[in-house]
């Protein structure tokens, strides 16, 4: 029987890498003339990062630093969900930026039928928020994974190809 080869799509981030550039973001709050005395807060939890801050203007140049700082550590910034600003307490604006990990069930199906649409002889299963792509040929696989990343372009989400054997 033939070997077949197979890789793996997923959207995901690497997590150090975005506490690494929300430390350089606030080092840098904390360094920048105009910044400084703005009560500047940058927090992480699992799934968000909460920006609060006293002025839009301060709130548009830290979201500015943080892709900044996110591409230079290779992070995609098609991982951050930008929310709606709101007004909290006293005189303080407040943003939550939703961290999009995972690819949604209608998604990994269009991306399943893409690829299958495109190349014929090629096997695509939907593992939870996973897709893993086979075939018996390397050709058909390099030719999806080229088409995976004309799909994150169009889909506006962050896609990755890993564990290809």
């Amino acid at each position: 029987m033939a070997e077949s080869f197979s890789f793996d799509v997923v959207s995901d981030f690497e997590r150090q890498e975005l506490v690494n550039t929300l430390d350089q973001v606030k080092r840098e709050i904390s360094q920048r003339y105009d910044l400084k005395g703005t009560e500047t807060t940058v927090d992480l939890d699992k799934e968000n990062i909460f920006l609060t801050t006293n002025s839009e203007l301060t709130l548009n140049a830290v979201t500015d630093i943080i892709r900044q700082k996110a591409i230079k550590r290779n992070l995609s910034l098609k991982i951050f969900d930008y929310g709606q600003i709101e007004i909290v307490s006293g005189n303080k604006i407040k943003q939550t930026i939703l961290l999009k990990q995972g690819i949604k069930q209608e998604i990994a199906k269009k991306i399943s039928k893409n690829i299958r649409d495109q190349i014929k002889k090629i096997n695509v299963t939907i593992n939870g928020e996973t897709l893993r792509v086979s075939s018996k040929s390397k050709n058909d696989l390099q030719l999806a994974i080229k088409l995976v990343g004309d799909l994150e372009e169009s889909l506006n989400i962050p896609l990755k190809v890993n564990n290809f054997r």
